[in-house]
């Protein structure tokens, strides 16, 4: 199976200007010039998708998606459904990691699992985080090391709750024992192994994260932690900022739809510009809002394409030691967009060389609809 996007304006996220692509059974096989009238004399099936005057990116990575959907908090009638496989490839999202937060018991690691496995099927890329808010964490093996060693999908920790009210304020010795825990996992089974903290409003802030990265006490790495939600007000983005100097990755969720306030933030105190992701945490709030964001950086706030889609692609690939991911370079998997120039709106989604957008249109709708007789149609009323 061959795929030809030819002509458009490549962005692998950094600019390689006008050129084409060509995609082999998923993979990226070629950059550059390429001969159309010699693909088709291979007798190859070959589908040709012209971009010119379009742009194309790499496919974005979510990192932290509540994919079983929220609990709620407000009684057992707020919980919010799973996020669908259609919700996902149209906000342009072609590789996803599903987490579990303050509720570990309705939803579970289990059925967590079984959904990353469903969109993997589908065509998407899929992971997951084992744990959740609380420490000890909920696992699936019993440990989170062999969560991380034997589950191909669980790629580390988290997401562990500090400086919340819903956090279990674990003794920092605990605490760089399950980090120290997910580090080994990942090193020995070739995986990020990183522990993924959900960050509250609580006034100590990161100081936990401080506390067990404090060498003379434990032996703790900060590229082993990784840190979300930091954008709540600006000494908590200061201090995250500091720690991130330090080796400590950081992300940004768009659920206030403020990441063009935070990203200009980021910058003027010289946050490094490679310890940085966006997410979309997604439960309430819909995937969609992480693409809506991305546009109103570059459509309303001037934000240079080319400098931003690190946040989306490359810099959460690298986090995640998702190394065919986050990048347009021959070897790695066919993951893109086709975007119009002037809208960044979605004209192709392909994952894994397969077209789930085409023309705009989506192609793929979740395989249980196929044999049910079910009508499914949810609009929110938030504004």
């Amino acid at each position: 199976m061959l795929t030809l996007i030819k002509n458009g304006e490549v962005y692998a996220p950094a600019s390689r200007g006008q050129t084409s692509l060509l995609l082999v059974d998923g993979k990226i096989g070629q950059i550059g010039r390429i001969d159309q009238e010699a693909a088709e004399a291979l007798g190859l099936e070959l589908q040709v998708i012209d971009a010119e005057g379009c742009l194309v990116t790499p496919g974005l990575i979510d990192p932290h998606e509540h994919l079983l959907g929220g609990s709620g908090e407000k009684g057992f009638s707020t919980q919010s459904p799973e996020i669908s496989f259609s919700e996902i490839v149209k906000a342009g999202i072609t590789t996803v990691v599903g987490c579990l937060g303050v509720d570990t018991t309705m939803k579970t690691l289990p059925g967590l699992l079984a959904k990353v496995k469903g969109l993997c099927e589908q065509g998407l890329t899929a992971r997951m985080w084992t744990g959740g808010y609380n420490i000890p964490p909920t696992t699936l093996t019993g440990t989170v090391r062999n969560d991380i060693l034997f589950i191909a999908e669980v790629i580390g920790c988290g997401e562990v709750a500090v400086s919340d009210e819903r956090s279990t304020e674990p003794d920092p010795r605990e605490l760089a024992r399950v980090v120290n825990d997910a580090h080994v996992g990942g090193m020995l089974s070739g995986k990020a192994g990183v522990t993924h903290f959900h960050v509250g409003e609580g006034e100590r802030r990161l100081q936990c994260l401080r506390e067990i990265t404090d060498r003379t006490r434990f032996q703790v790495s900060p590229e082993w932690l990784y840190a979300t939600h930091v954008q709540r007000n600006e000494e908590l983005a200061l201090e995250a900022i500091e720690l991130a100097r330090q080796g400590v990755m950081l992300d940004f969720d768009v659920v206030e739809r403020d990441l063009a306030k935070w990203l200009n933030f980021y910058c003027e105190h010289q946050g490094p510009p490679d310890r940085l992701t966006v997410s979309s945490d997604a439960s309430e709030s819909s995937p969609g809002t992480l693409l809506d964001q991305l546009r109103s950086c570059v459509l309303e706030h001037g934000f240079a394409l080319e400098g931003i889609l690190p946040y989306f692609t490359a810099n959460t690939a690298n986090v995640l030691q998702l190394r065919s991911k986050g990048s347009l370079e021959p070897g790695k998997d066919g993951d893109l967009l086709v975007l119009e120039p002037e809208t960044l709106e979605l004209v192709e989604v392909i994952a894994r060389g397969k077209r789930m957008i085409s023309n705009g249109e989506l192609q793929v709708s979740e395989a249980f609809l196929q044999d049910s007789e079910r009508s499914i149609e949810l609009h929110g009323q938030k504004n």
